[in-house]
């Protein structure tokens, strides 16, 4: 293996261990698939006894930054950082209930208003033509009545997933997959709408992507902020 390692600091000694190998995974110098030396191996490399090293690398099998394999040919194989491992953590913190349905609505306000206003910036006639094509199925499942209010909830989110896509910034569009993948817990237990609801949240999202296709990014994204505001008024009062 290339010198990659130097040897660990003996006042921090573990966590150094921890520090090397999680920035030599991020900053692509291990790359994903790639195999890590023998623990023994590594031990030598950093200067500790196998039993620190192991510890090390079962920390880091805890970020999901490695991946531990058991039998012949096994041993510790990079897996890479990717946003599975913090939507998971949100997760955990929202079925913990440390995450409040307030925390959400008071975050999601923010972000997706700002998101939105970025995307009528910038969407592009592909853009505006992708957005227009998820209205046209939200009014399908309009029509088709209440019935349908789970399908156009999941098309709801596709509108806010396009709208990151077309914002072309990468933390918004992790940001907002992290957070739809796990406003489900909510959405199961308040969020049942009436036939005004549904009108008014279809409504919603005529407006916003309008306002994207005219390009006007401040009315697009006070749209989008009464949009949420409105989904959560409707969770809140379930709620009660």
């Amino acid at each position: 293996m290339p010198r990659i390692f130097r040897k660990a600091r003996q006042n921090r000694i573990f966590q150094d261990v921890v520090d090397q190998i999680q920035e030599a995974i991020l900053n692509g110098r291990l790359k994903t698939g790639e195999k890590l030396p023998p623990e023994r191996e590594l031990g030598a490399l950093f200067g500790t006894s196998r039993g620190t090293t192991r510890e090390a690398l079962r920390v880091l099998e805890q970020k999901g930054l490695v991946e531990i394999r058991l039998g012949v040919g096994g041993g510790a194989v990079v897996k890479g950082a990717s946003a599975e491992q913090i939507t998971e953590s949100l997760a955990m913190l929202i079925r913990s209930q440390k995450v409040s349905l307030e925390h959400l609505a008071e975050f999601r306000e923010g972000v997706e208003g700002t998101v939105t206003g970025i995307a009528a910036e910038k969407a592009d006639d592909q853009g505006i033509q992708e957005l227009q094509a998820l209205v046209a199925r939200a009014a399908e499942c309009y029509a088709g009545g209440l019935e349908l209010w789970d399908d156009f909830v999941r098309v709801d989110e596709q509108v806010h997933m396009a709208l990151a896509r077309i914002s072309g910034n990468p933390l918004y569009m992790f940001i907002m997959q992290t957070i739809h993948d796990n406003i489900h817990l909510y959405y199961d237990r308040f969020l049942k709408a009436g036939p005004d609801e549904f009108r008014e949240n279809f409504e919603d999202l005529q407006s916003i992507v309008a306002a994207v296709a005219q390009k006007d990014a401040p009315l697009a994204a006070e749209l989008a902020r009464e949009h949420v505001r409105r989904f959560n008024r409707y969770m809140e009062k379930k709620k009660r």
